[in-house]
C-alpha cells in the first residue's frame, strides 16, 4: 500500500514538472515571437523594407548634367555634351539573340561576349556602352528591344581642342575633375545624379499601372574664368610659331590684367588635345599636363632687376641714405668682386660702353653691376623687405593646385656674394606666376594684388560665388611706381628691349636671359630666354610675361622673347581697337 501511494505521488510530481515545462516553453516561445515581431517591424523596420522594396523595383540612373567651364565674356572652354549610356535589364530580354543581334551592330561590340552576359544566370543588369550620341540612341529606341534602357551620360568637350589645356584640366570617364580648374573645382562643377524607380515583378518586368518614382538630377554650377578666350588664342597661336621657329623644349606666355590679379592668359607648349587626352601614357601625360607656369621655378635672370631698382627707388624716397639716388653716375667698371668672386657684366664694356649710368641707363643696358652695388649698398635686411613684400620665396594663393614657392635663400643664411647675384637675378629661383604678379604691382600703382582664375560661379537662375580682386599689401609708393614704370618704357624705346616696340604704343619691359642649372651645376650653352612687357605703360591694363626655355638658334631674350611680346600685344591692339595709347616722346627708332 505505501509503495502504490509513493509511486502515485512521484507520478503527480513528474506530471506537475512536465506541464510547468511546457508552459514555460509555450510562455518563451510566446515572448520569442513578440520580441522578434517587435524588432523587425520597429527596430530594423526601414532597414528590411528598404531592402524588400529594392526586390521589387528597379533603378535608371539620371546623369547630372556637368557646370560649363566660361571665359570672363561667357564663351563656352569646357561643356558636357548631350550622350547617353546603353544597359540591359537581363531578366526583362525576351529574345536575347535579338538584343545581341542589335548592339553588336549599331554599336560595335562583341555578339558572342555579349550573349552569353544575356544568357548568364544571375546577372541583373549589364552596361553595354557610355557616351553614345543623340542619333545613336534615337536608332536604337526605334528597335524598342526589350530590357534594352538608356541614360543621359555627359561627355565632356572642349571646343578649343589644345588651348588652356593645362589650366582647364581634364576629367574621368565618370565625370570627376582630375587636373586643373575641373579638379580644384569640381565640388561646383560636378552636381549630384539623380535616378528613376520602377516597381517591378519577379523576374524584374515593369508592374503594370504603377507610377515611377523620379528623384531628379541636380546639374552642376558654371564656372566663369578671368581669362579672355580671344587673348588666350592669341597667345596660343604665337607659341607655336615660337616652337616652328626656335624648337625649344618648351614655351609660355602669362597675361595679367595689372591692378586687379586676373589672369587674362596662360598658354603653354608643348600640349596636348583635351578632347583626346593620352590617358594611356600616363607620363606623358603628367609631362603635357603639368601647368609650369605655377607649378615650376626658374632662375628668372634681367626681369628681376625690376625689383631690385623698384627697391632703391622706394628707399630713395623714402631718404634712405644707403640708397642710390636717381641722379647718381655708377662706377662703369666690367666687373665688382664680392666675397673674392669676380661678377661680371654681359658686355665688355669696350669703348666706354655702359659708362656714366644712372638706374635708367642700367636698366636699358641691362648692366649686372649696378644692381650688384644696389644689393650690397641696400644690405640684406632691407632688400629682403622687398623680396618678402613682393611675394618671392611663398605660394600667391592663386586658386589652382601644386603652386610651387619657389627658392629664395634664408636671410639669415646669406652671404655678400648671394645677395649681390640675387640683385641680377641668379641665387634664386621663381615661378612664372610669382615674378608676374611682383612686377605687375610695380609698375601698376605699387600694390599687390593676389593673382586669381575664377571670377563667378554660378547657375542658370542665380550667382552663387563671386570673387573680388584682392589686395595685399602695398610694396611701393604710387611714386615709385610711375617711375620704375616709366624707366622701363624706355627700356623699350631705347635699350635692351627694342624688339618689343610699337609705333604709336607706350610699351614698358625687361629682357632676361637665365642660365639653367641641373644637377646642381650651370648646363652649358643652355639658356632661358625671357621678356615681361606691359601697356599702355602710364597706366597698364595688359601685363605679359613670355619664356623660352632652350631655343635652337637663339641668343636672348631681346631677340627671342621680345618680339614675341610685341607680337601679342599689337594682336591684342588690334583686336581690342584699343586706340588710347600714344607715346610721349615718341621716336622712331
Amino acid at each position: 500500500m505505501k509503495t502504490k501511494l509513493k509511486n502515485r505521488y512521484f507520478s503527480i510530481t513528474i506530471l506537475r514538472k512536465r506541464l510547468l515545462a511546457l508552459i514555460c516553453a509555450v510562455t518563451f516561445i510566446f515572448l520569442f515571437i513578440i520580441g522578434k515581431t517587435f524588432f523587425v517591424t520597429v527596430i530594423d523596420g526601414d532597414k528590411l523594407r528598404a531592402k524588400a522594396i529594392d526586390q521589387w523595383t528597379r533603378e535608371l540612373p539620371i546623369k547630372a548634367i556637368r557646370g560649363q567651364i566660361v571665359d570672363r565674356n561667357g564663351v563656352i572652354l569646357a561643356a558636357d555634351e548631350s550622350t547617353y549610356s546603353v544597359f540591359v535589364r537581363t531578366r526583362c530580354v525576351t529574345n536575347p539573340e535579338r538584343v545581341a543581334d542589335v548592339l553588336s551592330k549599331e554599336l560595335g561590340c562583341d555578339h558572342d561576349g555579349l550573349l552569353e552576359k544575356l544568357n548568364k544566370k544571375g546577372t541583373s543588369e549589364i552596361t553595354v556602352a557610355r557616351q553614345i550620341s543623340k542619333e545613336q540612341t534615337d536608332k536604337l529606341k526605334d528597335y524598342s528591344l526589350d530590357g534594352v534602357y538608356f541614360s543621359p551620360d555627359g561627355k565632356r568637350n572642349y571646343p578649343f581642342n589644345q588651348a588652356l589645356c593645362q589650366t582647364l584640366g581634364y576629367t574621368s570617364s565618370d565625370g570627376n575633375g582630375l587636373s586643373g580648374i575641373e579638379k580644384y573645382y569640381n565640388r561646383y562643377l560636378q552636381g549630384t545624379d539623380g535616378k528613376i524607380l520602377y516597381e517591378s515583378d519577379l523576374v524584374g518586368l515593369d508592374m503594370d499601372g504603377k507610377s515611377p518614382s523620379y528623384l531628379p538630377a541636380v546639374n552642376g554650377l558654371n564656372v566663369k574664368l578671368t581669362i579672355d578666350s580671344e587673348i588666350q588664342l592669341i597667345c596660343e597661336d604665337e607659341l607655336d610659331k615660337v616652337m616652328a621657329q626656335y624648337t625649344p623644349v618648351s614655351t609660355k606666355i602669362l597675361m595679367l590684367e595689372p591692378g586687379t590679379g586676373k589672369v587674362l592668359a596662360m598658354a603653354q607648349k608643348p600640349s596636348f588635345d583635351l578632347n583626346e587626352v593620352p590617358r594611356d601614357d600616363k607620363e606623358q601625360l603628367m609631362k603635357l599636363g603639368r601647368n609650369g607656369i605655377i607649378a615650376d621655378s626658374y632662375e628668372p635672370g634681367s626681369t628681376f632687376k625690376i625689383i631690385t631698382a623698384s627697391a632703391n627707388i622706394e628707399e630713395t624716397l623714402s631718404g634712405n641714405k644707403n640708397a642710390f639716388s636717381l641722379e647718381h653716375v655708377y662706377n662703369s667698371g666690367r666687373y665688382r668682386i664680392v666675397g673674392g668672386r669676380k661678377i661680371k657684366c654681359w658686355s665688355t664694356h669696350a669703348g666706354g660702353k655702359h659708362s656714366n649710368q644712372k638706374l635708367s641707363d642700367a636698366l636699358n643696358n641691362s648692366c649686372n653691376p649696378i644692381f650688384v652695388d644696389i644689393a650690397l649698398s641696400l644690405g640684406k635686411s632691407t632688400f629682403y623687405k622687398y623680396v618678402n613684400a613682393f611675394n618671392f620665396g611663398k605660394t600667391t594663393g592663386i586658386d589652382f593646385q601644386g603652386e610651387a614657392l619657389g627658392m629664395v635663400v634664408p636671410e639669415r643664411s646669406v652671404t655678400d656674394g648671394d645677395l649681390a647675384r640675387i640683385g641680377f637675378g641668379q641665387t634664386i629661383a621663381v615661378t612664372p606666376l610669382q615674378l608676374a604678379a611682383a612686377v605687375s604691382a610695380a609698375v601698376s600703382g605699387g600694390v599687390y594684388h593676389k593673382p586669381y582664375l575664377v571670377e563667378e560661379i554660378y547657375s542658370d537662375t542665380q550667382t552663387a560665388v563671386r570673387y573680388y580682386p584682392v589686395q595685399t599689401e602695398r610694396v611701393i609708393s604710387e611714386q615709385a611706381s610711375k617711375i620704375i614704370a616709366s624707366y622701363l618704357e624706355g627700356v623699350v624705346r631705347d635699350g635692351s628691349g627694342k624688339q618689343a616696340y610699337i609705333e604709336g604704343a607706350r610699351v614698358g619691359g625687361k629682357t632676361g636671359t637665365a642660365q639653367i642649372y641641373k644637377d646642381g651645376v650651370i648646363a652649358q650653352g643652355k639658356y632661358v630666354m625671357s621678356f615681361i612687357g606691359f601697356f599702355p605703360a602710364d597706366e597698364p591694363k595688359y601685363l605679359a610675361l613670355v619664356i623660352v626655355e632652350e631655343p635652337i638658334g637663339g641668343s636672348y631674350g631681346s631677340t627671342v622673347a621680345a618680339p614675341v611680346c610685341k607680337n601679342v600685344f599689337h594682336r591684342i591692339i588690334n583686336a581690342k581697337s584699343i586706340t588710347e595709347i600714344k607715346h610721349e616722346n615718341k621716336t622712331t627708332d
